[in-house]
């Protein structure tokens, strides 16, 4: 597993997250959704296909990305106020390794596990 900040130390973190705040609206600002408006005018069935598909996997993948930057903000936001760090389920202080690695986390590890097991099950009773 990668580690994302030097430390686990707050200025360290509050760096990271600035750093890939920066980075995220970068990547964000060069996932332009381009093209035809009007997909399935074209000449021949299988380019307008192409072009959808591409258009469809670039804004899934400019969504994904800005909630990471959601999640990165609102990290920085509950560092001003000094709410950074604690569970946003169970209020306990969050593992300074899991900051370390995800320095954006909002949920204890076991909080996190959780939430992962109840959308798991979700999911399944979708199908």
């Amino acid at each position: 597993m990668k580690i994302k900040a030097k430390s686990t130390k707050r200025d360290d973190l509050k760096t990271y997250l600035i750093e890939e705040q920066q980075r995220l609206r970068a990547d964000i600002s060069k996932k332009v959704i381009s093209g035809r408006e009007r997909a399935g005018y074209g000449n021949h069935i299988a380019d307008d296909a192409t072009e959808v598909f591409e258009q469809t996997k670039l804004l899934a993948l400019r969504r994904g990305l800005e909630k990471r930057l959601t999640k990165v903000g609102d990290a920085l936001r509950k560092m001003e106020v000094g709410a950074y760090g604690l569970c946003e389920t169970c209020g306990v202080p969050i593992d300074p390794a899991r900051l370390k690695v995800i320095p954006s986390a909002c949920l204890c590890l076991s909080c996190q596990t959780h939430a992962e097991v109840r959308k798991g099950n979700n999911w399944r009773k979708r199908s």
